[in-house]
């Protein structure tokens, strides 16, 4: 077992908990269309970017900390 590569668990779980955020994905995605053609760049979805990954993140606490060693 020591020889084995480390296996990065989050990655993994990330991917099934974005299906159980798709509301916050669609808010920021509607929020990157709305601010599109911005030129003064003081448009931003940083708001709606965090939020999107606080719901996975929430989702991948539930199981992360079981799997690690």
């Amino acid at each position: 077992m020591a020889d084995e590569e480390p296996f990065d668990q989050k990655k993994y779980l990330e991917e099934g908990c974005k299906p159980k955020c798709v509301k916050q994905l669609r808010a920021y995605e509607a929020c990157v269309k709305r601010i599109e053609g911005d030129e003064s760049g003081h448009k931003h979805c940083t708001g709606q970017y965090f939020d999107y990954w606080a719901c996975i993140d929430k989702c991948v606490a539930q199981t992360l900390f079981s799997k690690l060693k």
